[in-house]
C-alpha cells in the first residue's frame, strides 16, 4: 500500500511496550514467590542483570531528570516505586521498593518488514527490562525503541503492529493478522539474534488444539528467556501465562514537523491505536467518535494553531495506549533530559505502569478462585481443605495488595492527576477491583458460613450426647455413688468392673453420636407441643427406620 501521508514526517518517534504477564508460582506451599532470585542466581552466564537503584548509588550520577521524576508523585506512592533505603537482609523489608528490575543489554535493534514493503526499517533498542513486584505473581516485559525520520503512516503501523503476541488469523497470503510481516532482534554488530514466525500458521493451530492455549511468536520467546511459557513442552524455573489481549499495551511518542497538517481521522487512529489510513476519513463511524476528544484526549495544552508563547502537546490515552503528539521544533517537547520527552520516558510511563499492574494484579487473582474452582471436589475431603487454603491465601494476598499497591490518586500535579485518572478509568480497574473483591468476599463468606455450619451440628451431636447422658447420670447420681462396693477388692477385680461399664458405656455414647441427628430430630418433635403424641413416638420409631418420615412443620 502507498503511503497517503507523504508530507507528514515524524522527527522523533518513540515507542514502548507494556506487557504483563502471570507467573506460575513455584513453590505450591509459600505464598510469597520470588521468581527474580533465578534470573539474579539460579541463571549465570544469562542476559539479565538487576537495574542499579539511582537512589543509593553515587549521588553525583543521580541527575535532575531523576528528581523531576520522584516529586511527580505523591509520598506513598514513592514509597511504593523507589522505597526509603535498600534493606541488609535478603526479604523485602519496610522500607525497601517492592519492584524489582531486570534488563537485557544483548539486543541493540530490532528490524521490521511490514507487508507490502520491500524496504525494512531498523529502530534502535533503548532498554529491554522485565520488572517483577513482591507478592504478586505479575512481570511486565518493557520494551522501547525509537527510530528518527519516518512518515506518519508508517509510524502509525509500527503501534499497530509491533506489540502483537501472537497472530489473531491469517490473511489469504497466509500472513499473520495484524502483525509485521517480519520481526528480526539484531545485536551490536548485525548478527540476527531471533526471527518472528506469525506465518507459521500449523504451530499456533496444533499448540492451542493440544494445550487450549495461545502460543507465543518466536521472537518473543526469545526475549523472555530463560522463562518459558507455562504450556509449552520446554523446561525452566519460571513459567509464565499470557493473561490479557494478545496485542500488548503501548505508549507512543511523536515530534512532527508540524503537527498542525494532522487531521481528526489521524488524531483518532493515532490515539485508539488503529491501522493507518486515508487523512481524510475515519477508521470508525463518526457517531461511533462523537465522544473521542472528551474522552482520550487531554487537551490542556493543545492549540490546533500553537503560538510562539506557548508549546502545543496533546495527550491521548484509551487504556490500552497513551500517545503524545508535539512540535519537533520545540526543545521543552524534545529535550531528552527536562523537556517532555525525558517525561515521557519516566514520569509518564511510571504513570502507565501502575494502572496495568492493577490490572494484571486483578484478573491474576480472579483467575487464581477459577483455577481453585475447577480443582475442587466435594466429594474429596483433602481437595475440600485445598480448596479452603487457596481462598483463604486469595484473600490474604488481595489484602497486601489493596494496602501496598493500589492507589486512586498518584500524583498532586493536576496533568499526571488527570492522566493517571483517564488511564484509569478507560482500562475499566476501578470496576475489576469491586468485582474481584466482590469475587474473594463472596467466597469467603461461604467457607465461614460452611464453617459455622459444621460447627453448628458439632454442638447438636453434643447436645444430644449430654442430654441422653444426662439421663443415666442422674440415675446413678440419685442411686447413690457406690452401688458396687469394691472399693477394697483386688485390682483385677476392679479392672474387671471398670471394663464392664466402660465398654457398654463407650459404645452407648459412640451409638448416640451415630443416631444424632435423628436423636436431635425425636428431641425437637418432642418439644413440639402442635405434634400429637402418636407423631412423637413415630419421631422415636423414625430413629431406627432405615426410611425416616419427613416431618413438616
Amino acid at each position: 500500500m502507498s503511503d497517503p501521508t507523504p508530507d507528514k514526517q515524524v522527527s522523533h518517534f518513540r515507542q514502548i511496550l507494556l506487557w504483563p504477564l502471570q507467573l506460575v508460582p513455584i513453590r505450591e506451599d509459600a505464598q510469597i514467590q520470588k521468581h527474580w532470585e533465578y534470573l539474579e542466581h539460579g541463571a549465570p552466564g544469562g542476559p539479565w542483570r538487576e537495574v542499579a537503584d539511582e537512589f543509593t548509588g553515587d549521588p553525583s550520577q543521580f541527575k535532575e531528570r531523576h528528581y523531576s521524576e520522584f516529586v511527580t508523585f505523591l509520598p506513598y506512592v514513592q514509597r511504593f516505586l523507589y522505597g526509603e533505603g535498600k534493606g541488609a537482609e535478603g526479604r523485602i523489608p519496610s522500607g525497601e521498593s517492592p519492584i524489582r528490575v531486570f534488563r537485557r543489554s544483548d539486543v541493540a535493534r530490532v528490524r521490521m518488514t511490514y507487508k507490502h514493503d520491500e524496504h525494512p526499517l531498523v529502530f534502535d533498542v533503548a532498554h529491554i527490562d522485565l520488572y517483577f513486584f513482591y507478592d504478586i505473581d505479575i512481570v511486565i516485559l518493557a520494551v522501547e525503541i525509537f527510530a528518527d525520520d519516518l512518515s506518519l503512516y508508517r509510524a502509525q503501523d509500527t503501534l499497530y503492529r509491533f506489540g502483537r503476541a501472537y497472530p489473531p488469523y491469517w490473511d489469504l497470503e497466509g500472513m499473520g493478522g495484524h502483525c509485521p510481516q517480519r520481526v528480526e532482534w539484531l545485536s551490536f554488530n548485525g548478527e540476527v539474534l531471533a526471527v518472528s514466525d506469525y506465518d507459521r500458521r500449523e504451530k499456533y493451530l496444533t499448540f492451542v488444539c493440544k494445550h487450549r492455549a495461545p502460543c507465543i511468536a518466536s521472537h518473543w520467546e526469545y526475549l523472555l528467556k530463560p522463562m518459558v511459557l507455562h504450556h509449552s513442552d520446554e523446561t525452566g524455573p519460571i513459567r509464565y501465562r499470557q493473561i490479557e489481549y494478545h496485542r500488548m499495551p503501548v505508549l507512543g511518542y511523536l515530534a512532527l514537523e508540524d503537527p498542525g497538517k494532522l487531521t481528526r481521522g489521524d488524531y483518532v487512529r493515532l490515539g485508539l491505536v488503529t491501522a493507518p489510513g486515508e487523512s481524510d476519513s475515519l477508521p470508525y463511524s463518526s457517531r461511533h467518535l462523537d465522544d473521542f476528544e472528551s474522552r482520550y484526549c487531554y487537551d490542556r495544552y493543545w492549540e490546533a494553531t500553537p503560538s510562539r508563547d506557548r508549546p502545543s502537546t496533546r495527550f491521548m490515552c484509551c487504556g490500552h495506549a497513551f500517545v503524545m503528539v508535539g512540535n519537533a521544533g520545540e526543545g521543552l517537547f524534545t529535550d531528552l533530559e527536562k523537556g517532555l520527552l525525558s517525561q515521557f520516558r519516566h514520569q509518564y510511563f511510571l504513570l502507565c505502569l501502575i494502572p496495568h499492574l492493577h490490572k494484571a494484579a486483578l484478573l491474576m487473582l480472579s483467575d487464581r478462585l477459577v483455577m481453585a474452582l475447577s480443582r475442587l471436589d466435594i466429594h474429596d475431603a483433602e481437595s475440600v481443605k485445598r480448596f479452603k487454603r487457596a481462598i483463604r491465601q486469595t484473600k490474604e494476598i488481595f489484602l497486601r495488595f489493596t494496602h501496598r499497591y493500589w492507589f486512586h490518586e498518584i500524583s498532586d500535579q493536576a496533568q499526571a492527576k488527570a492522566l493517571f485518572r483517564m488511564c484509569s478509568e478507560n482500562l475499566g480497574t476501578d470496576r475489576l477491583y469491586d468485582e474481584v473483591r466482590e469475587e474473594i468476599q463472596d467466597m469467603d463468606d461461604y467457607l465461614e458460613t460452611d464453617t459455622l455450619r459444621r460447627q453448628a451440628n458439632t454442638v447438636v451431636r453434643l447436645t444430644v450426647v449430654t442430654t441422653f447422658g444426662l439421663i443415666g447420670t442422674v440415675s446413678t447420681g440419685f442411686l447413690g455413688m457406690n452401688l458396687i462396693a469394691e472399693a477394697d477388692a483386688p485390682l483385677s477385680a476392679r479392672l474387671a468392673f471398670f471394663l464392664i461399664v466402660f465398654v457398654p458405656v463407650a459404645w452407648l455414647t459412640l451409638y448416640t453420636v451415630i443416631k444424632s441427628k435423628r436423636l436431635s430430630d425425636f428431641l425437637e418433635a418432642l418439644s413440639d407441643e402442635r405434634l400429637s403424641t402418636a407423631q412423637k413416638w413415630g419421631s422415636l420409631r423414625d430413629v431406627w427406620s432405615s426410611h425416616p418420615r419427613h416431618r413438616h412443620d
